[in-house]
Formats: structure tokens, sequence, C-alpha cells
């Protein structure tokens, strides 16, 4: 699914809002349910006031009644009375208009009372004998309620900021944890730990964040090889070229002292080789680092090896070249220049390391959309350990080989550079009966 950094933010959000608007509904009823009722000491309060006037209505002190009604509707504000089932006044001054055509006397203290209307209930506390009621307007002083607002305050502005607050936490954490670990993988790359990855830390997620990672990842790898490849091209560089200077330095020496053709021909070879060798590293540091695709030319396979293998004969007339080649294999968007360089390299170290009187054979074929170039030698073959090795540059199978009898090994290096450039693949394997095979693919 595409976008899925926004499918993830976007889901937080719903889920932060409807938790919020669900919380606030819930604590708000929640809320007002619990103040809605009359405080516990409040109720005490009236039930005692509706025992004492039992009391005083069970003696008969009706006029001692109506003046503890009086003083209880002064010291409260309030109106008291008592009366009847059928809403006869038993004692009071009057009838509360409340009363006006109803059919009720009032409240049970234990009910909730409605925060949102103007007047306080009237509350009813029936005397003992069941048709005798105390009644009295609730004084402003017990209605429920009092902290209503600040609660409604509360809800509306402390929850809604502790909730988006997290819901900003879960948001950034998400979005700020994998840019911190790509920024601490950057500065590890960049003090020299070219093994600084990101994307194994951020386990199973899959977003544009978690794409990002895995490119830096790629590219990483790639930036680290480089640097390692090229270091250890310029070590192993510098390290082919001290035994020609000092060649050359030697020879110029007895120039100096006498007058040596030979040593003037050495010279010439050296200098040649050290170009030679200059020219294939720094042609084989360019495709390291550009990894080119060269694509564009049209050839025919066959004759481009046709060419190789005259030339090769010429060079190597004491070598036998055996080739086995259908009449064409044309090949479309290559290059002619790089592939035949890269196969020149592979059949010219064929030849090197074969013996006089040896064969090398060359056989092309076509398998699944493929072609199959097969280049045997009879050497002695490459230790099962260095098969791989053999494409790394300077690499010799043998240290203490020097330049006149196994070249500078860049040959096979740079030939691996220039198949991949044409989309192809190259792999070396042991021949059963001795020798060195190599295997290049490709692509029709």
């Amino acid at each position: 699914m595409k976008r899925r950094l926004f499918w993830k933010l976007f889901a937080i959000l719903v889920a932060g809002t409807v938790a919020l608007y669900g919380a606030i509904d819930w604590l708000a009823n929640h809320t007002e349910q619990r103040m809605s009722l009359i405080a516990e000491k409040h109720q005490l309060e009236m039930k005692s006031w509706a025992a004492e006037a039992e009391a005083i209505y069970k003696a008969g002190e009706m006029q001692l009644l109506d003046q503890w009604i009086e003083d209880l509707e002064k010291r409260e504000d309030t109106w008291v009375a008592i009366a009847g089932s059928d809403l006869t006044l038993l004692a009071g001054n009057y009838m509360d208009d409340y009363y006006t055509g109803s059919l009720r006397l009032g409240r049970n203290v234990e009910y909730m009372i409605h925060l949102y209307y103007a007047y306080n209930p009237i509350m009813e506390l029936p005397f003992v004998d069941g048709h005798t009621h105390f009644l009295v307007r609730l004084p402003q002083r017990m209605r429920p309620g009092g902290f209503l607002k600040p609660a409604q305050l509360l809800l509306q502005i402390a929850l809604p900021f502790v909730v988006l607050a997290l819901v900003c936490l879960m948001l950034y954490r998400h979005l700020v944890t994998p840019i911190q670990k790509l920024e601490k993988a950057t500065r590890q790359f960049n003090e020299g730990n070219y093994d600084a990855r990101v994307s194994q830390s951020l386990g199973a997620r899959n977003d544009e964040l978690a794409s990002l990672a895995r490119t830096f990842d790629t590219m990483a790898e790639h930036t680290g090889g480089l640097i390692v490849t090229q270091r250890q091209l310029i070590a192993d560089l510098s390290h082919e070229l001290r035994t020609p200077i000092t060649r050359i330095e030697m020879a110029l020496s007895s120039i100096s002292e006498k007058n040596c053709p030979e040593n003037i021909e050495r010279i010439q070879r050296e200098v040649a080789q050290m170009r030679e060798m200059t020219e294939d590293a720094l042609t084989l540091a360019w495709m390291d680092t550009e990894k080119p695709q060269i694509k564009g030319e049209y050839l025919d396979l066959v004759d481009l090896l046709d060419s190789i293998i005259d030339d090769a004969r010429f060079e190597y007339p004491d070598r036998k070249l055996v080739s086995c080649m259908p009449e064409s294999a044309p090949l479309d968007s290559s290059s002619h220049r790089i592939l035949g360089q890269s196969i020149e390299n592979v059949i010219r170290n064929a030849l090197r390391y074969t013996p006089q009187g040896g064969e090398v054979s060359i056989q092309l074929s076509i398998k699944d959309d493929e072609y199959l170039l097969t280049i045997c030698d009879q050497g002695p073959g490459v230790p099962e350990e260095s098969l791989d090795k053999i494409f790394q540059p300077f690499y010799r199978v043998e240290k203490s080989r020097g330049a006149d009898s196994g070249g500078f090994g860049l040959g096979l290096a740079l030939a691996k550079r220039q198949i991949e450039a044409v989309s192809g693949s190259i792999k070396a394997s042991n021949l059963a009966r001795g020798g060195l095979q190599i295997r290049i693919i490709l692509p029709v």
C-alpha cells in the first residue's frame, strides 16, 4: 500500500480524536451524575428537620410548629410546609405554586437534582404514618453542582490538552525515532564506520521512513565499498609502482656509468608497463565508482571473438587456440570496445598460464535467451578459496610472482566490471582434468 506513513498518521489522529470525544463524553456524564446528588450531610440535615417537625406535629403543638417552620424559612431563605397526601396544607403559611395542578408532593432527598434548571426543587420527607409529609424547597446552599463550571472547564481544556499531548508524543516518536537512528548512522559513517546501517533497527516497519532507511543502507554499502576498494586500489597501485620505478632508477644509474642499449630497452618496457597498469587502474576505479551501464551498440559476438582469437594466435604462436562457435551471435545494446577488451583480457590470461604446446578452448553457445562463452585453459588452476578473489584488483594467487610472469592482477578485475557494465556475469571454476574454466554469460 502506498503512502503508508500518511495512513499511519491518519489512523493515529482519528484514534486520538475518537478517544478524546469518547473520554469527554463519558467523564462529562459521569461527573454530572455524581454532582447531581445532594451531599450526604445535607440529606441528613433535612431528615433531621423532618424528624423534629414530626415530633412537634405529633405533640399537637401546631402553633409551635408554625413558629418553627417560620424560623426555618427565614434561616434558610426557603419555603417549608407540612401537607397531607391529598396536598392539604397542615402546617405552614401557604402552598407553593409548584403544586398548582400537580399530582406529586416532591423529590426524595436521595434523587438526583437537575443542574440546569434555574429553580430549586421541593424535597419531600414522609412522616412515619405515610400520609403526612415534610416539604422543603431545597436551600440554595444545599444545591449540588457547585463545581460544575470548573469541572466543565477541566474537561474542555485540560482533558483535550492531555489527550492531544499523548497523540503528539506518539506522532513525534513515530516520526523522529527513525530519523534519530538515521542521524546516528550517518554520524557513524562520517566517522569512518562504513558498516553503519539503519533498516535492521527499525524492525518490521514498512513505510516511507523505512524506505528511506533502506535507501541509506544501500548508499552506505555502495559508498563504503567504494571507499574501501579505492583505498585498497591506491595502496596496491603504489606497491606495484615501486618495482618498475626501482628498475628504472637502476637502469638510469647504469646508463650514467656506461651506455647500455639493453637498459634503455628495459626502461621503455617498464614505462610501457607502468602506463598500461595506470590506465587499467584508472579504468577500474572509474567503473567501480560510476557503475556504468554501457549499452546502445549493435555487434556480432562471433565476429568480435574471431578478431580477438586472430590477435591472440599471433601473440602466442606456441599455444593452440580451439574455438567452437555458431555462424553468428547478434547482440543489441552492447559495447564493442568494452566487451572486446574484457574478453581479450580473459583469453590472454588463459594463454599466459597455459604452458607452451598447451591448448585453450573457446566455446560459444546459446541457452535460455543467453549467450554462454566458456574459456578453458590447461594451466595450474586456482585454489578453491581463491576462485572469487581472482576478480579483485591486484590479487595474485602467488604473491611472489612478478609483473613479467603474472601480470599486474588487474585483467580479470577489469574484465568483471566491464562484463557487468553490459549486464553480463562472469564466474571461474576449476576443471576436473586440471586448468581453469571461465564462464561468461551475456543476455541476448
